[in-house]
C-alpha cells in the first residue's frame, strides 16, 4: 500500500499556511481592535470609502501587509504593491501614471509599500505630489520609527496609524481558526498540549507569521510520523526542531531595536553598569551596528553627565573612534568599557537642560539684535558704527571682569544651573564668585 503523504492530499503549488489564513475582510481579521473596532478609524474609513494616506507603522508579522489589502478590497480602488527594497524610481513613476488615469475617470488608485523605511530620499520626494493632489492613496509599511525614516514633508502627508504586536490571546484564535479553517489542517485531528500551545505563541513573539511558519513546519514533520490515520501529534521536541535555534527577539529592524536601545541608555543613565552591560549584549548578538551604540554613548555623555566628569565626552569620542577603527568582535571590548565608564560615572543634565531652556527662551523672545560691545569690528565702517565699543577684554582684567553679554531681554533666572556632583560642584562654587548676582 502506498504510504501517505501530506503532498498527496495537495497542490505543490499550494501557498504557505501564513498566506492561506490571511483575512479577506475587516470582519476576519482577528486584533488590532483599537483601529478596526466599530466607530474606529480604519473601519469607519472604509464604511465610508473615504480614503487617506497613511503609515502603517508596527512590527513584522503584526497584519500590515493584510490590512492594506483588505482596505482595497472593500474600497472601490486599484492596487500597486511594491517593496522598497526592489522598486525604483521608474517603478513609481509607472505606478503614478497609472493612478493619474484612474483618477482621471474618478477611480482611486492604492499604492502599498513595504519597508517604506527603506525608501531613500529621492524615492521619498518622488511621491509627494502624487500623494498631496490624490493621484496616489499611499499606504506605507514600516518597523522602524517613521519619526526617524520618513521625510518630513511625506510625514505631514500621511497619517500614522501604530500596529500593535498580536497579543497572545489573538495568536491563540489565530491557531484555533487553523485548526478548523485550513484546507490542509482542518482535515486531521491536532494533539498538541495546552502548554505547547503556550510555548508555540511565546516563541512567536507577537508576530503572526512567525507562529504560522513554525506551525505549519511542526505539522510537516508530525505528519510523516503520525501513527493514526487522521490524527498528528505534535510535541514539544517537534516544535523546537520547527525553531531550530531559537532566534533572539532582538529586530534591529523593528520596534524592540528601539525599546532595547532605550533599556541600554536608562541604565546607563541609572547607573547599573550590570544592566547596561546585560542590554548591550542584547544588541551586539542581536546583531545591533556597534557604531549606532557608539554614537548613542556619546550622545549620553553629554546628555546625562557633561561637567559632572568632563572626562565622559572625551571616552566616548574616543570609544566611537575605536569602534569604527577595529569593528567586530573586538569593538565589543571597547563597548564594554566606555559603557561600564559612563554608568559609574556621576550624572548631571545640567548641560542639557541649559539649553533646552535657551532653546525656549530664544522661541518665546525671538531673535533679538547683538549689543554693539559684543559685535566684532574688522571694518573703519564698523568701528565709525561703534561695533566693539566699550567691550571690556577679560584678560585685561586678569581674566574675568562682569559685564552684560545679553540683548536688550534676558532670562530672569540662570540657565545653566550646575549640580553639587562631580567638577560641576566646583563650577558651581566659581560660578558663584563671578556672578554672585545671579547665582544668590
Amino acid at each position: 500500500m502506498k504510504k501517505e503523504t501530506l503532498f498527496s492530499k495537495r497542490s505543490d503549488n499550494l501557498p504557505p499556511l501564513a498566506n492561506r489564513m490571511r483575512p479577506n475582510s475587516i470582519e476576519k481579521f482577528v486584533g488590532q481592535e483599537h483601529i478596526i473596532g466599530k466607530d474606529q478609524i480604519i473601519n469607519q474609513m472604509i464604511k465610508s470609502d473615504k480614503l487617506f494616506s497613511m503609515i502603517f507603522w508596527g512590527p513584522p508579522g503584526s497584519g500590515k501587509t493584510t490590512l492594506a489589502r483588505i482596505i482595497t478590497n472593500s474600497t472601490r480602488s486599484e492596487f500597486f504593491e511594491i517593496s522598497a527594497v526592489t522598486a525604483s524610481v521608474k517603478d513609481v513613476r509607472n505606478i503614478i501614471q497609472s493612478g493619474e488615469k484612474n483618477l482621471s475617470i474618478g477611480n482611486k488608485t492604492i499604492l502599498f509599500i513595504d519597508e517604506i523605511h527603506r525608501f531613500s530620499k529621492n524615492q521619498q520626494d518622488a511621491l509627494l505630489h502624487a500623494v498631496e493632489d490624490g493621484t496616489l492613496i499611499l499606504i506605507g509599511a514600516t518597523t522602524e520609527n517613521p519619526s526617524f525614516e520618513i521625510i518630513s514633508p511625506l510625514l505631514s502627508r500621511c497619517r500614522v496609524v501604530k500596529i500593535d504586536p498580536i497579543s497572545k490571546n489573538n495568536l491563540k484564535q489565530l491557531l484555533n481558526k487553523t485548526f478548523s479553517e485550513d484546507i490542509i489542517i482542518s482535515k486531521y485531528t491536532i494533539e498538541i498540549e495546552k502548554k505547547d500551545i503556550d510555548y508555540l505563541i511565546d516563541s512567536a513573539g507577537g508576530d503572526a507569521r512567525k507562529m504560522y511558519n513554525t506551525f505549519e513546519i511542526a505539522f510537516n514533520i508530525a505528519f510523516e510520523n503520525k501513527q493514526k490515520n487522521k490524527t498528528v501529534t505534535i510535541k514539544r521536541k517537534t516544535l523546537n526542531t520547527a525553531l531550530q535555534n531559537k532566534t533572539l527577539l532582538y529586530d534591529k529592524g523593528g520596534d524592540y531595536h528601539y525599546d532595547t536601545i532605550s533599556a541600554f541608555i536608562k541604565s546607563v543613565r541609572g547607573s547599573d553598569p550590570d544592566a547596561a552591560i546585560y542590554w548591550l549584549a542584547v544588541m551586539l548578538e542581536g546583531g545591533e551596528d556597534p557604531i549606532f551604540i557608539a554614537r548613542r554613548l556619546i550622545i549620553l555623555s553629554s546628555e546625562d553627565i557633561g561637567n559632572a566628569d568632563p572626562q565622559a565626552l572625551v571616552i566616548a569620542t574616543n570609544g566611537f573612534q575605536a569602534v569604527k577603527s577595529i569593528g567586530m568582535p573586538e569593538a565589543a571590548i571597547v563597548l564594554a568599557q566606555v559603557t561600564t565608564f559612563l554608568s559609574t560615572a556621576p550624572k548631571s543634565n545640567a548641560s542639557y537642560v541649559a539649553v533646552k531652556t535657551a532653546q525656549q527662551f530664544v522661541k518665546e523672545s525671538g531673535s533679538q539684535s547683538v549689543p554693539l560691545h559684543l559685535r566684532n569690528a574688522p571694518t573703519k565702517l564698523m568701528k565709525k558704527q561703534n561695533y566693539g565699543i566699550d567691550y571690556k577684554y577679560p584678560h585685561s582684567y586678569h581674566g574675568f571682569t562682569e559685564q552684560n553679554y545679553f540683548p536688550e531681554i534676558k532670562p530672569k533666572n540662570p540657565l545653566y544651573l550646575p549640580k553639587e556632583i562631580g567638577y560641576e560642584k566646583y563650577i558651581k562654587q566659581r560660578l558663584s564668585k563671578l556672578w554672585s548676582s545671579r547665582y544668590d
